[in-house]
């Protein structure tokens, strides 16, 4: 069980990005898969974005969003 963390504590907002990617995709029906080959993006790249482990640049940003038909600010919602 991960550690509880203090409700002060900012949420780290790669997390919160990679977890807006994924629910996005999955809205839209795409595996990681297919989301790579539609963006021209690595899959464990994607990936490692989706985990929170990758600082995405605004120009995969860019990327992604048109792959997933939404606007770039869409995926920087917080859920």
């Amino acid at each position: 069980m991960p550690p509880k963390r203090d409700q002060t504590e900012p949420l780290d907002p790669r997390l919160v990005f990679g977890r807006q990617l994924a629910t996005l995709r999955k809205q839209v029906g795409l595996s990681q898969e297919a989301l790579a080959l539609e963006s021209g993006l690595a899959r464990s790249y994607l990936g490692g974005v989706e985990r929170g482990q990758r600082n995405i640049a605004l120009l995969n940003i860019c990327r992604l969003a048109v792959a997933l038909s939404v606007p770039p600010s869409k995926l920087l919602e917080t859920l």
